[in-house]
């Protein structure tokens, strides 16, 4: 049978239709009263001329809003190009331009900055959800538009979503999800981790990003009930944790952190909390052991847009000595270690590239062949991670590919020197990179963010390093931010670092 991503909240309805599905703030919706709002936008796409393959921007935070254009869209083959409210107007515009938009649905709150994209795109509607009388008000389209399901349009292995990567590494490339792939990615979720139509899951994460939009689609797939947020704030979070009796939620390491610090404040009841997931970056072990002492397991997923989600999750069943890890592969994935030189598969504890195959393996970068080719060979999808395996299945990740510094022929690996400055008590971040030098070809730079109110000179760093690691591998240089670039979840921003030119 061919399948659309738009069935799944239409088969949610029907059998569970009375539940509450989506709650925000003091806002309420069964799954029926969703899949009506859904139906309602896919036939007022339909009324203004929209078809299967047209595509269709949502800039919207965590709300009802986004989660019904997305399967209202869905249902009748428009393609949703979920984008990250914090972008600049210039950065939405040429992502607008790039994936051929013809609408723009946007929070009513962002409309300044989406005014200023207009000169720069031919955009022909603009739908918002404030709270006017106009046609192109969700509120006014799901009063005037029927709710029975449309013609579905669109199946399968065809695109249903577009992410665009963080561009982390230079300009963000649009990557294109079928509706399969989405299926896929919450059937994998829902069979490696407990995951119940009784949990009540708290939405955090941006749902522009693959770690807040999969979680959507797992808990409308389970039927658990999505609790949405649109900011973070830790105290606010706690609150909602308390009041809506959330039982598990999506995070990343800085808001784990954050929600650490905030709990002296509140003292929140924290009994319905069952299991946190955390991923974009290594979660700190003393995060881990904190959550621990409050009865709360945090489990570290390994997650990629280019595949859709997670491709290794870390439970706290798992040996405990082994959190440092990625975790195995989660369910329905294939995933080996090969070697950089050879392209074969290489034994445990040996590091090379990570590369992963399975139903969740996007269709590729939407007008960028070439990119396509250099992460698609044949079936398996180059992740770009250097990592090894150990005699049990674990991933530990090493660095990135592009991160890999070779100084005068050795390879030294930008997370390993990360590792080790960290643990200096002066150093609260850091990040690495690979500078041009005449003689060595490379060198390591260091750039470190020191803890509030203390000192540390850069010779200090270098001794520091020099006496844990060998002495090809120190870093050479450093340079001391108030603050390292990152992207919304969380991620260090390298490509940034690399691009200055005076430091």
């Amino acid at each position: 049978m061919a399948f659309n991503i738009g069935q799944m909240l239409a088969n949610r309805a029907s059998l569970l239709g009375k539940k509450e599905g989506f709650v925000r703030s003091h806002i309420r919706f069964t799954f029926t009263d969703m899949n009506n709002r859904a139906n309602a936008i896919a036939h007022f796409l339909l009324e203004n001329g929209f078809n299967k393959g047209d595509k269709l921007a949502i800039v919207c935070k965590n709300n009802e809003d986004f989660v019904a254009v997305f399967f209202g869209a869905a249902k009748i083959g428009v393609i949703c190009v979920a984008v990250n409210c914090k972008l600049q107007a210039k950065e939405m515009a040429a992502i607008f331009n790039h994936s051929c938009v013809k609408a723009v649905m946007y929070d009513e709150a962002l409309k300044p900055i989406i005014e200023q994209t207009k000169a720069e795109t031919t955009v022909r509607y603009y739908i918002s959800n404030g709270i006017s009388n106009e046609a192109h008000v969700i509120a006014t389209i799901v009063q005037r538009y029927p709710s029975d399901e449309p013609v579905y349009q669109s199946f399968d292995d065809e695109p249903i979503l577009m992410m665009y990567t963080s561009g982390t590494t230079g300009t963000p490339k649009g990557a294109m999800i079928s509706h399969h792939n989405l299926l896929a990615a919450a059937v994998s979720l829902s069979t490696t981790i407990t995951w119940w139509e009784t949990d009540r899951f708290l939405l955090v994460v941006p749902m522009s990003h693959i770690a807040g939009f999969v979680p959507l689609i797992t808990n409308i797939h389970t039927g658990a009930t999505t609790i949405l947020a649109e900011d973070f704030e830790p105290i606010s979070v706690w609150y909602t944790i308390e009041k809506e009796r959330i039982t598990t939620m999506m995070s990343v390491p800085e808001m784990l952190a954050s929600l650490i610090k905030a709990l002296a404040i509140m003292k929140p009841n924290l009994s319905t909390i069952r299991t946190i997931t955390c991923g974009a970056a290594s979660v700190p072990q003393q995060i881990i052991v904190v959550f621990k002492q409050f009865g709360i397991p945090v489990q570290q997923v390994y997650g990629i847009t280019e595949y859709t989600g997670s491709l290794t999750m870390w439970r706290s069943e798992f040996d405990e000595k082994k959190y440092g890890s990625k975790g195995k592969t989660v369910m329905y994935s294939d995933m080996k270690v090969i070697s950089l030189e050879t392209g074969e598969a290489l034994p445990p504890y040996e590091n090379g590239e990570v590369i992963c195959r399975g139903p969740q393996t996007f269709l590729g970068y939407y007008e960028n062949e070439e990119a396509t080719k250099q992460v698609l060979r044949n079936g398996w999808y180059y992740t770009g991670d250097i990592g090894h395996l150990d005699e049990e299945g674990f991933l530990y990740l090493v660095d990135r590919v592009k991160d890999m510094i070779v100084s005068n022929g050795e390879k030294i690996y930008s997370a390993e020197l990360e590792s080790v400055l960290l643990k200096h008590p002066a150093v609260v971040q850091v990040a690495v990179v690979g500078v041009p030098d005449a003689y060595f070809g490379e060198i390591p730079r260091a750039y470190v963010e020191l803890k509030e109110g203390m000192q540390c000179t850069a010779e200090e760093l270098m001794d520091f390093c020099r006496q844990q690691l060998a002495a090809y591998k120190a870093i050479k240089e450093v340079v001391f931010v108030e603050q390292l670039p990152r992207n919304t979840v969380g991620k260090l921003v390298k490509g940034e670092l690399r691009n200055l030119q005076n430091h």
